[in-house]
């Protein structure tokens, strides 16, 4: 199950005025604020941040909005971001890398792909999931002719950044469309 939150919502019932951009630390905190609300009274492990119809967005509103929601997700929860343009998608990665966050994005053109501090290795099997599916690390390791154990510590540490979904051994994507 997911929970789908529009931006535009959010942004919209967080302010007394009209807006489409996610600019000013207060109105970030203040979108925040409400997302935190609905995923506290939603049973849905997974929560999807819809980009769609904002417009700008500044990186005050990228840490507020992204960066401590995903520090304050409890432990079983997910955060994905779609329909993120590029401006949106630059200014998110950069406040990202600089706190060793990441997010899995599905841009508005594009593929999925992770956003924030990721290693090549983990940015290949991220993808490689998208493509193949719920698997183990010897199914990744065919899949990318990478060692087991590469493929084990990729897995190990894309579920860790809650960037997979691990159960049993078994790796799955996380619901982005």
């Amino acid at each position: 199950m997911i929970l789908t939150i529009r931006l535009e919502v959010a942004l919209r019932e967080s302010l007394a005025f009209a807006s489409r951009d996610l600019v000013t630390r207060p109105t970030g905190a203040a979108v925040r604020g409400h997302i935190q609300q609905a995923i506290a009274a939603a049973v849905a492990p997974t929560t999807r941040l819809d980009f769609a119809e904002v417009g700008l967005m500044d990186f005050s509103c990228a840490d507020e909005v992204v960066a401590k929601l995903l520090q304050a997700v409890e432990p079983g929860g997910y955060v994905v971001l779609s329909n993120l343009d590029e401006t949106q998608a630059e200014a998110i990665d950069y406040v990202l890398e600089r706190q060793d966050l990441a997010v899995a994005a599905l841009p508005r053109h594009g593929a999925p792909c992770l956003l924030g501090r990721v290693s090549p290795d983990l940015i290949e099997a991220f993808a490689a999931i998208h493509v193949t599916g719920s698997g183990d690390a010897v199914r990744l390791a065919a899949h990318l002719c990478w060692s087991v154990e590469r493929a084990a510590d990729a897995l190990q540490a894309l579920a860790l950044r809650r960037l997979v979904v691990a159960a049993s051994g078994t790796f799955s994507p996380l619901p982005l469309q």
